[in-house]
């Protein structure tokens, strides 16, 4: 059992799919939740469901591709919570199109959230931490198409495999200050982010039939993890790929 009490774990993007699953994880586990994300309406419901679990949450607005939005959200964090223990860099978006109609434009929209988004999110995390001078660690949630190639995806995938690169940097140069960095890499999930590929049911079966466990994960499912990523005695535990994917990637 991981115990989280007295914890603060910020989760971006944590108002619906895997995000709102990882953070009613740690809830779970007794951490107070910082949600950060751009939808405020979903923000709040999110923040709703989430207070049930008896701990402490708070809802904040931020675009995690804005650095003063970034600065903001931390500090608001921190004024309600007055620590940092764990960040879930988890904001993710992508637009769909093959690489001769992707524009700069949703290129850069892509990235911007994504991959932009994770440095700013975990740099004001590594201040945080390394003033804080107690540990702690960060979660940057990739996908498994960073493992393979998938049409149409060319600015998602760069961003999520860049999202690898970005975590094992901060495993080790924040190991030093006892912050850990894993990487978390989901397989496919029924989340709002790819309810256009849910409705195709040729796509449905070809990706359930690459599947050993033969059938998508839900978001739920990840809620234990969470605790396990967040949990501050596993101070030998960075570096990490922890693929949840039903057996995608080996198969």
């Amino acid at each position: 059992m991981h115990d989280l009490t007295g914890r603060t774990v910020v989760v971006t993007g944590g108002n619906s799919g895997i995000g709102l699953a990882l953070a009613a994880g740690v809830a779970k586990a007794g951490a107070d939740v910082a949600i950060w994300s751009r939808n405020t309406e979903r923000n709040a419901e999110a923040a709703a469901a989430l207070a049930k679990h008896g701990t402490r949450v708070l809802p904040v607005a931020c675009d995690v591709g804005d650095e003063a939005a970034v600065a903001a959200a931390m500090a608001a964090t921190l004024s309600e919570f007055g620590r940092l223990d764990c960040l879930v860099a988890n904001a993710g978006v992508h637009a769909g199109a093959p690489i001769q109609d992707m524009t700069l434009e949703d290129w850069h929209r892509v990235l911007r959230i994504n991959l932009d988004g994770a440095f700013l999110t975990t740099r004001e995390a590594a201040r945080v931490l390394i003033e804080q001078g107690t540990g702690g660690s960060m979660v940057v949630v990739s996908s498994t198409i960073s493992r393979y190639g998938a049409a149409g995806q060319a600015s998602y995938a760069a961003s999520k495999t860049g999202l690898i690169g970005l975590a094992r940097t901060l495993a080790v140069e924040l190991a030093k200050h006892q912050v850990r960095c894993n990487i978390l890499i989901p397989g496919w999930t029924r989340t709002p982010l790819n309810e256009a590929q849910q409705a195709s049911e040729q796509f449905m079966a070809a990706t359930t039939r690459r599947t050993p466990v033969r059938r998508w994960a839900d978001p739920e499912e990840f809620e234990a993890i969470a605790p396990f990523l967040a949990d501050p005695t596993l101070t030998f535990h960075t570096g990490n790929e922890i693929i949840v994917d039903g057996g995608y990637t080996i198969f």
